[in-house]
């Protein structure tokens, strides 16, 4: 493994960006290219890891010897390194749209922005090469404080209430759980190394595995699961380049990451089979998924009604990972990156929107098709993309995950896809008819576009939508490899 094809290097370089843009705060030029070149060297790196996993390797480094059989350790494997692909090919587009809308918006702390958000990538990367469970609970935790000051970028009252709550749900669930279980785990399996087959076989009764199941799935709040969801929505009060970092780039996806490797490398999912009190899992996934798209469906706000899209989309992640077979926990680990190029276009045009319309609710958007073209045709292809229309992505991850749950014989599976399928296409088809079809009620404002870096940003992310699709073969590499040995 070459010196820039390491794991390690991959968390370094954010946190000398955040470095740098502190230094140059003082020349927003400056600041902002330091971002944009760190995004890039970011991509550069992690990229440079890919072969060796596509050749089966697992490159790994120790960060911290803590104990004898304890370590802060990184190990790269294929769930890992797709996910820190997605994450740092997104920085690039989120750091591009952010300029845009922070100057657009005359957004104030911005070079704490930008410090901030560098610090969330670094912790990102340490989340998606975790190569234990302690280096994940670490990292886990970075995550949440360096997104806290993000959530709170405004500074009001409404804002800070919204922070508690994001920050009050994310700590305390894994701190009260995901903390406890891990801390059995090591009691359990004498390890937390992530292993394939799980390291629980053999070594934990089925009432302690599912007892242990439960604290893992509500411990990882940033998965959303119903009820410890609430921290997502309160946490739209942000700016939206932030909104798109919880949503796309890095926190929602660490939650849902991080169910797919305990199922996969801590349980095992012939482990999890074989125990009969852990099937509730698809059941409360597929609670939220109905729940949340019915919440969504009812929202006015854009923001909203994306956020409990978003917390409907994840629960699809959880729910194919605990149908247990190799096709719907691969298409699992597809919907992670799916929903990650689909959801960041949909936010970012909905920050155009509000950019060059100042308009925020749903019944506002009559005729902006006419006046933002660009942004609605992304807008469109976003979601598209997530109710599973082809030749968008979400139709692929969909499909797999729809073969995954006639494999399982799971009827209740195939029915919640289904249904969840008409109310994703209820809740956002009428946005893109009402956008490109209905008359324009009366202007807030004389506008156009949104400014040209935030429409770059986001015609980038809605291409990326459509040739995931056309182009799987990387992703379909990586998360085939998930489940072999």
């Amino acid at each position: 493994m070459s010196a820039l094809a390491s794991p390690q290097l991959a968390l370094a370089v954010p946190v000398v960006g955040a470095v740098l843009i502190a230094i140059t705060g003082r020349w927003p030029n400056l600041r902002e290219g330091v971002t944009l070149v760190t995004s890039a060297v970011l991509l550069t790196v992690v990229a440079s890891v890919l072969p060796d996993v596509l050749a089966g390797n697992r490159p790994e480094a120790t960060l911290l010897t803590m104990l004898p059989d304890l370590a802060l350790e990184l190990r790269v494997e294929p769930l890992g390194m797709l996910f820190a692909l997605v994450a740092s090919a997104l920085w690039i587009a989120n750091s591009i749209y952010s300029i845009g809308y922070m100057r657009a918006n005359q957004e104030q702390h911005q070079t704490r922005f930008y410090v901030c958000f560098a610090i969330a990538l670094a912790s990102t990367m340490g989340i998606a090469f975790a190569g234990n469970l302690l280096t994940l609970f670490l990292f886990y935790e970075a995550l949440t404080l360096s997104t806290y000051p993000l959530v709170t970028h405004h500074g009001t009252p409404e804002v800070k209430r919204a922070g508690r709550v994001y920050l009050g749900i994310l700590l305390g669930t894994s701190i009260g759980m995901l903390l406890l279980a891990i801390i059995w785990t090591w009691a359990l399996a004498g390890t937390l190394e992530f292993r394939h087959g799980g390291i629980l076989a053999g070594r934990a009764s089925e009432a302690a595995i599912a007892v242990l199941l439960a604290l893992y799935m509500f411990g990882i709040g940033k998965a959303a699961l119903m009820p410890f969801h609430r921290w997502l929505p309160a946490a739209m009060v942000a700016p939206t380049p932030v909104s798109a970092l919880l949503h796309a780039v890095a926190v929602v996806k660490a939650g849902v990451f991080s169910v797919v490797k305990v199922i996969v490398y801590v349980f095992g999912p012939d482990t999890l089979a074989t125990v009969g009190w852990a099937q509730w899992l698809p059941v409360v996934a597929g609670f939220t998924i109905i729940a949340a798209s019915i919440v969504a469906l009812r929202s006015d706000n854009l923001k909203r009604r994306l956020a409990y899209s978003t917390v409907s989309q994840l629960s699809y992640v959880v729910m194919a990972a605990a149908l247990l077979t190799p096709v719907s926990i691969a298409a699992a680990a597809l919907h992670i990156a799916v929903h990650a190029f689909s959801k960041i276009t949909l936010f970012f045009a909905a920050g155009a929107i509000y950019t060059a319309a100042h308009k925020t609710e749903v019944s506002e958007l009559h005729g902006i098709g006419r006046r933002m073209p660009v942004t609605m045709t992304a807008f469109a292809i976003g979601a598209l993309s997530l109710i599973g229309i082809p030749p968008m992505a979400g139709f692929l991850s969909k499909w797999y995950m729809m073969i995954g749950a006639f494999d399982a014989r799971h009827l209740f599976a195939v029915v919640v896809l289904a249904v969840s399928t008409l109310l994703n296409a209820a809740y956002f088809l009428p946005i893109i008819h009402a956008a490109f079809f209905r008359s324009e009620g009366p202007p807030v404002r004389d506008h156009g576009e949104a400014p040209l870096p935030m429409l770059i940003a986001t015609s980038a992310t809605a291409a990326a939508t459509i040739g995931l699709s056309i182009f799987p073969y990387l992703a379909l590499a990586l998360t085939g490899a998930l489940t072999q040995r």
